[in-house]
């Protein structure tokens, strides 16, 4: 699986930092560091009101925050990879 996070001007100023953090973290808590790639991206032109963008392999997600993060993780990042049994 790919996760990139935008680290756009507009999405580095809502917070794209942190969200890597938290990112690196779940990651690691939860032992997908070969199941997961993290990478950083430039705007996906998908800027929203509040929060960062995030892709994982190609469906793009917008307004990721500190407050909704442990939601959007289980259900996009987790659950897809437990799934597939990875």
């Amino acid at each position: 699986m790919i996760v990139q996070i935008c680290v756009g001007s507009s999405c580095h100023l809502k917070g794209s930092q942190a969200i890597v953090e938290m990112l690196q973290q779940a990651i690691s808590d939860n032992h997908l560091d070969n199941d997961v790639t993290l990478a950083g991206s430039f705007c996906t032109g998908k800027c929203n009101r509040y929060g960062v963008t995030i892709t994982v392999d190609d469906e793009i997600y917008t307004g990721i925050t500190r407050e909704n993060f442990s939601e959007f993780f289980q259900e996009k990042i987790l659950k897809p990879i437990q799934a597939t049994g990875v």
